[in-house]
Protein backbone atom coordinates (compact mmCIF):
# COMPACT_ATOMS: atom_id res chain seq x y z
CA UNK A 1 0.00 0.00 0.00
CA UNK A 2 1.40 3.53 -1.33
CA UNK A 3 0.81 6.10 1.49
CA UNK A 4 -2.75 7.63 0.37
CA UNK A 5 -3.05 11.50 -0.86
CA UNK A 6 -5.17 13.05 1.64
CA UNK A 7 -8.22 15.15 0.17
CA UNK A 8 -3.51 11.15 35.94
CA UNK A 9 -1.69 8.23 35.27
CA UNK A 10 0.52 7.33 38.50
CA UNK A 11 4.34 8.40 38.96
CA UNK A 12 6.59 5.50 37.97
CA UNK A 13 8.07 3.62 40.61
CA UNK A 14 12.15 4.22 40.38
CA UNK A 15 12.15 0.89 41.23
CA UNK A 16 10.84 -0.66 38.71
CA UNK A 17 12.75 -2.56 36.22
CA UNK A 18 10.10 -4.44 34.36
CA UNK A 19 10.90 -2.51 31.01
CA UNK A 20 12.88 -0.14 29.64
CA UNK A 21 12.18 3.85 29.26
CA UNK A 22 10.98 4.56 25.77
CA UNK A 23 13.18 7.03 23.77
CA UNK A 24 12.95 10.27 24.46
CA UNK A 25 9.61 12.18 22.48
CA UNK A 26 10.67 15.71 21.04
CA UNK A 27 8.77 18.63 22.05
CA UNK A 28 5.52 19.40 20.27
CA UNK A 29 5.63 22.46 18.00
CA UNK A 30 3.89 25.21 19.59
CA UNK A 31 2.24 26.39 16.34
CA UNK A 32 0.30 22.77 15.89
CA UNK A 33 -2.82 21.72 16.27
CA UNK A 34 -3.25 20.56 19.97
CA UNK A 35 -4.67 17.01 18.79
CA UNK A 36 -3.19 13.63 20.34
CA UNK A 37 -3.61 10.62 18.37
CA UNK A 38 -3.75 7.23 18.89
CA UNK A 39 -4.08 3.76 17.14
CA UNK A 40 -6.44 1.24 19.12
CA UNK A 41 -5.40 -2.03 20.19
CA UNK A 42 -8.39 -3.95 18.57
CA UNK A 43 -6.48 -3.24 15.25
CA UNK A 44 -3.05 -4.98 17.48
CA UNK A 45 -4.88 -7.94 18.22
CA UNK A 46 -1.88 -10.27 17.04
CA UNK A 47 0.22 -8.58 18.95
CA UNK A 48 1.36 -8.55 22.98
CA UNK A 49 -0.12 -5.72 24.37
CA UNK A 50 3.79 -4.56 25.63
CA UNK A 51 4.86 -5.36 22.21
CA UNK A 52 1.48 -3.16 21.11
CA UNK A 53 2.31 0.14 23.03
CA UNK A 54 6.30 -0.15 22.40
CA UNK A 55 5.30 0.00 18.44
CA UNK A 56 2.95 3.03 19.09
CA UNK A 57 5.45 4.83 21.48
CA UNK A 58 7.92 4.10 18.69
CA UNK A 59 5.83 5.67 15.81
CA UNK A 60 5.39 8.49 17.79
CA UNK A 61 1.29 8.53 19.07
CA UNK A 62 0.23 10.32 22.10
CA UNK A 63 -1.64 7.34 23.25
CA UNK A 64 -3.75 3.89 22.84
CA UNK A 65 -7.24 3.05 22.79
CA UNK A 66 -7.55 0.13 25.01
CA UNK A 67 -9.76 -2.51 24.34
CA UNK A 68 -10.24 -4.91 27.76
CA UNK A 69 -10.13 -8.14 26.15
CA UNK A 70 -8.66 -11.59 26.65
CA UNK A 71 -5.20 -10.77 24.99
CA UNK A 72 -4.79 -7.12 26.38
CA UNK A 73 -5.99 -6.68 30.09
CA UNK A 74 -8.21 -9.06 30.01
CA UNK A 75 -11.45 -7.56 32.62
CA UNK A 76 -12.10 -11.42 33.84
CA UNK A 77 -9.02 -13.00 34.82
CA UNK A 78 -7.57 -12.91 38.41
CA UNK A 79 -5.12 -10.06 39.69
CA UNK A 80 -6.63 -7.40 37.34
CA UNK A 81 -5.63 -4.94 40.05
CA UNK A 82 -2.33 -5.95 40.33
CA UNK A 83 -2.29 -5.95 36.02
CA UNK A 84 -3.64 -2.95 35.83
CA UNK A 85 -1.03 -0.86 38.21
CA UNK A 86 1.96 -2.70 35.89
CA UNK A 87 0.09 -1.19 32.93
CA UNK A 88 0.00 2.14 34.40
CA UNK A 89 3.90 2.34 35.05
CA UNK A 90 4.46 1.18 31.97
CA UNK A 91 2.20 3.69 29.79
CA UNK A 92 3.73 6.38 32.04
CA UNK A 93 7.51 5.00 30.68
CA UNK A 94 6.48 5.16 27.64
CA UNK A 95 4.68 8.37 27.68
CA UNK A 96 1.25 7.20 26.56
CA UNK A 97 -2.45 9.01 27.54
CA UNK A 98 -5.11 6.17 27.07
CA UNK A 99 -8.51 5.54 27.09
CA UNK A 100 -10.46 2.33 27.95
CA UNK A 101 -12.67 0.82 25.22
CA UNK A 102 -14.69 -2.12 26.02
CA UNK A 103 -16.12 -3.03 22.19
CA UNK A 104 -14.67 -6.70 22.89
CA UNK A 105 -16.16 -8.80 20.38
CA UNK A 106 -16.30 -12.32 22.85
CA UNK A 107 -14.98 -10.89 25.86
CA UNK A 108 -18.38 -12.20 27.85
CA UNK A 109 -19.77 -14.59 25.48
CA UNK A 110 -17.62 -16.89 23.40
CA UNK A 111 -20.82 -17.41 21.22
CA UNK A 112 -22.28 -13.94 20.83
CA UNK A 113 -20.69 -11.49 19.27
CA UNK A 114 -20.96 -8.63 21.64
CA UNK A 115 -23.00 -10.19 23.89
CA UNK A 116 -24.66 -9.64 26.43
CA UNK A 117 -25.88 -6.48 25.83
CA UNK A 118 -27.40 -3.56 28.01
CA UNK A 119 -30.51 -4.31 26.11
CA UNK A 120 -30.70 -8.31 27.06
CA UNK A 121 -34.01 -9.53 28.01
CA UNK A 122 -32.55 -11.07 30.98
CA UNK A 123 -31.74 -8.84 33.61
CA UNK A 124 -28.90 -11.02 34.88
CA UNK A 125 -27.29 -10.74 31.21
CA UNK A 126 -27.89 -7.09 31.31
CA UNK A 127 -26.18 -6.78 34.78
CA UNK A 128 -23.08 -9.17 33.21
CA UNK A 129 -22.24 -6.11 31.03
CA UNK A 130 -22.88 -3.31 33.58
CA UNK A 131 -20.54 -5.29 35.11
CA UNK A 132 -18.09 -5.19 32.53
CA UNK A 133 -18.69 -1.50 32.39
CA UNK A 134 -18.12 -0.82 36.23
CA UNK A 135 -14.96 -2.95 35.73
CA UNK A 136 -13.69 -0.78 32.96
CA UNK A 137 -14.16 2.15 34.91
CA UNK A 138 -12.12 1.19 37.75
CA UNK A 139 -9.54 0.47 35.33
CA UNK A 140 -9.94 3.77 33.26
CA UNK A 141 -9.58 5.50 37.38
CA UNK A 142 -6.56 3.60 38.32
CA UNK A 143 -5.02 4.01 33.92
CA UNK A 144 -5.63 8.05 34.72
CA UNK A 145 -7.70 7.36 31.47
CA UNK A 146 -9.63 9.76 29.74
CA UNK A 147 -12.54 8.10 29.29
CA UNK A 148 -14.40 5.02 29.44
CA UNK A 149 -15.96 4.05 25.72
CA UNK A 150 -19.11 1.67 25.07
CA UNK A 151 -22.00 1.61 23.22
CA UNK A 152 -25.97 0.16 23.68
CA UNK A 153 -26.34 -3.01 21.54
CA UNK A 154 -28.68 -3.80 18.78
CA UNK A 155 -32.41 -4.05 20.27
CA UNK A 156 -32.76 -7.83 20.70
CA UNK A 157 -35.60 -9.43 18.55
CA UNK A 158 -39.06 -8.99 19.81
CA UNK A 159 -38.49 -5.95 22.03
CA UNK A 160 -40.04 -2.40 21.25
CA UNK A 161 -38.15 0.45 21.25
CA UNK A 162 -39.53 1.98 24.31
CA UNK A 163 -38.92 -0.74 26.53
CA UNK A 164 -35.30 -1.10 24.98
CA UNK A 165 -34.26 2.63 26.03
CA UNK A 166 -35.68 2.45 29.18
CA UNK A 167 -33.61 -0.68 29.83
CA UNK A 168 -30.43 1.00 28.32
CA UNK A 169 -31.04 4.25 30.73
CA UNK A 170 -31.92 1.61 33.53
CA UNK A 171 -29.03 -0.37 33.27
CA UNK A 172 -26.44 2.80 32.88
CA UNK A 173 -27.89 4.46 35.68
CA UNK A 174 -25.23 2.71 38.62
CA UNK A 175 -22.38 2.62 35.63
CA UNK A 176 -22.49 6.58 35.71
CA UNK A 177 -22.91 7.07 39.40
CA UNK A 178 -19.74 5.14 39.42
CA UNK A 179 -18.15 6.82 36.62
CA UNK A 180 -18.71 9.88 38.88
CA UNK A 181 -17.52 8.97 41.53
CA UNK A 182 -14.64 8.12 39.97
CA UNK A 183 -14.22 11.11 37.92
CA UNK A 184 -14.10 9.81 34.34
CA UNK A 185 -16.66 10.27 31.96
CA UNK A 186 -18.45 7.48 30.60
CA UNK A 187 -18.35 7.90 26.55
CA UNK A 188 -21.49 6.46 24.76
CA UNK A 189 -20.88 5.75 20.75
CA UNK A 190 -23.70 6.02 18.17
CA UNK A 191 -22.81 2.62 16.37
CA UNK A 192 -24.89 1.87 13.33
CA UNK A 193 -27.43 -1.23 13.59
CA UNK A 194 -27.54 -0.64 17.40
CA UNK A 195 -30.69 0.98 19.54
CA UNK A 196 -28.18 4.31 19.93
CA UNK A 197 -27.13 4.90 16.25
CA UNK A 198 -26.88 8.24 15.75
CA UNK A 199 -26.14 11.93 17.46
CA UNK A 200 -29.79 11.95 17.78
CA UNK A 201 -30.28 9.12 19.79
CA UNK A 202 -27.35 10.20 21.83
CA UNK A 203 -29.42 13.30 22.65
CA UNK A 204 -32.47 11.01 22.78
CA UNK A 205 -30.15 9.10 26.15
CA UNK A 206 -29.04 12.06 27.80
CA UNK A 207 -32.37 13.86 28.14
CA UNK A 208 -34.12 10.85 29.28
CA UNK A 209 -31.28 10.45 31.67
CA UNK A 210 -31.46 14.02 32.64
CA UNK A 211 -28.31 15.15 31.10
CA UNK A 212 -25.51 13.58 33.62
CA UNK A 213 -22.54 15.55 33.77
CA UNK A 214 -20.83 12.00 33.66
CA UNK A 215 -22.23 11.11 30.39
CA UNK A 216 -20.53 12.19 27.59
CA UNK A 217 -19.94 11.26 23.84
CA UNK A 218 -17.53 8.91 21.59
CA UNK A 219 -17.97 10.35 17.95
CA UNK A 220 -16.65 7.81 15.23
CA UNK A 221 -15.84 9.86 12.33
CA UNK A 222 -16.26 6.84 9.99
CA UNK A 223 -20.03 6.22 11.54
CA UNK A 224 -20.68 10.49 10.37
CA UNK A 225 -19.82 9.48 6.92
CA UNK A 226 -21.43 6.26 6.99
CA UNK A 227 -25.22 7.40 8.23
CA UNK A 228 -25.22 10.96 9.82
CA UNK A 229 -27.28 13.60 7.45
CA UNK A 230 -24.39 15.94 8.39
CA UNK A 231 -20.96 16.21 7.20
CA UNK A 232 -18.23 14.65 9.31
CA UNK A 233 -17.08 18.03 9.93
CA UNK A 234 -20.44 19.46 10.77
CA UNK A 235 -20.81 16.66 13.33
CA UNK A 236 -17.98 17.32 14.98
CA UNK A 237 -19.11 21.02 15.54
CA UNK A 238 -22.40 20.26 16.95
CA UNK A 239 -20.96 17.14 18.91
CA UNK A 240 -18.02 19.39 20.29
CA UNK A 241 -19.80 20.30 23.93
CA UNK A 242 -20.59 16.19 24.46
CA UNK A 243 -17.04 15.11 23.01
CA UNK A 244 -15.50 12.86 25.19
CA UNK A 245 -13.77 10.27 23.09
CA UNK A 246 -13.06 9.95 19.27
CA UNK A 247 -12.29 7.62 16.90
CA UNK A 248 -11.22 7.69 13.59
CA UNK A 249 -11.05 6.00 10.25
CA UNK A 250 -12.08 5.97 6.77
CA UNK A 251 -14.98 4.86 5.25
CA UNK A 252 -18.13 5.00 2.55
CA UNK A 253 -21.97 6.61 2.76
CA UNK A 254 -23.89 3.71 3.66
CA UNK A 255 -21.55 1.35 4.38
CA UNK A 256 -20.32 0.29 7.90
CA UNK A 257 -16.91 -0.56 7.04
CA UNK A 258 -13.95 0.59 8.95
CA UNK A 259 -11.24 1.45 5.75
CA UNK A 260 -7.34 2.50 6.17
CA UNK A 261 -7.02 6.44 5.23
CA UNK A 262 -7.71 7.57 1.84
CA UNK A 263 -9.79 3.93 0.55
CA UNK A 264 -12.98 5.62 1.72
CA UNK A 265 -14.55 8.92 1.02
CA UNK A 266 -14.01 11.61 4.11
CA UNK A 267 -11.87 14.59 3.02
CA UNK A 268 -10.17 14.62 6.53
CA UNK A 269 -8.50 18.35 6.69
CA UNK A 270 -11.94 20.26 7.32
CA UNK A 271 -12.93 17.06 9.84
CA UNK A 272 -9.43 17.65 11.82
CA UNK A 273 -9.91 21.64 11.76
CA UNK A 274 -13.69 21.27 13.28
CA UNK A 275 -11.96 18.93 15.95
CA UNK A 276 -9.22 20.80 17.40
CA UNK A 277 -11.54 23.86 17.00
CA UNK A 278 -13.99 22.31 19.63
CA UNK A 279 -11.63 22.81 22.19
CA UNK A 280 -11.27 18.44 22.55
CA UNK A 281 -7.83 17.24 24.26
CA UNK A 282 -8.71 14.18 24.29
CA UNK A 283 -7.33 11.18 22.07
CA UNK A 284 -8.28 10.64 18.63
CA UNK A 285 -7.81 7.26 18.05
CA UNK A 286 -7.33 4.96 14.49
CA UNK A 287 -10.04 2.50 14.61
CA UNK A 288 -9.37 -0.37 12.31
CA UNK A 289 -10.45 -3.71 14.41
CA UNK A 290 -10.54 -5.83 11.04
CA UNK A 291 -7.03 -4.86 10.23
CA UNK A 292 -5.12 -6.80 12.55
CA UNK A 293 -3.94 -9.40 10.20
CA UNK A 294 -1.87 -6.21 9.61
CA UNK A 295 -1.91 -3.96 11.95
CA UNK A 296 2.01 -2.81 12.68
CA UNK A 297 1.94 -1.97 9.05
CA UNK A 298 -1.37 0.31 9.12
CA UNK A 299 -0.34 2.00 12.59
CA UNK A 300 2.88 2.88 10.96
CA UNK A 301 0.87 4.72 7.90
CA UNK A 302 -1.88 6.05 9.63
CA UNK A 303 -0.38 8.44 11.87
CA UNK A 304 1.55 10.23 8.67
CA UNK A 305 -1.67 10.72 7.32
CA UNK A 306 -3.08 12.81 10.43
CA UNK A 307 -0.12 14.60 10.49
CA UNK A 308 -0.39 15.66 7.12
CA UNK A 309 -4.42 16.31 7.25
CA UNK A 310 -3.73 18.40 10.27
CA UNK A 311 -0.99 20.63 8.23
CA UNK A 312 -3.67 20.73 5.29
CA UNK A 313 -6.38 21.73 7.93
CA UNK A 314 -4.55 25.08 9.04
CA UNK A 315 -6.23 26.55 5.61
CA UNK A 316 -9.55 24.70 5.94
CA UNK A 317 -10.50 26.42 8.93
CA UNK A 318 -13.28 29.01 8.26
Amino acid sequence: MTDPVVRHRPSRDPGDTTAPLARPRPAPDPGVTPLRFGYGTNGLADLRLDDALTLLADLGYDGVGLTLDHMHLDPLAPDLAARTRRLARRLDALGLTVTVETGARYVLDPRRKHGPSLLDPDPDDRARRAGLLLRAVQVAADLGAHAVHCFSGITPTGTDPDTAWKRLAETLTPVLDTATTAGVPLAVEPEPGHLLATLADFHHLRTTLGDPPALGLTLDIGHCQCLEPLPPADCVRAAGPWLRHVQIEDMRRGVHEHLPFGDGDIDFPPVLAALADTGYRGLTVVELPRHSHAGPHFAEHSLPFLRQAVALSQGSTP
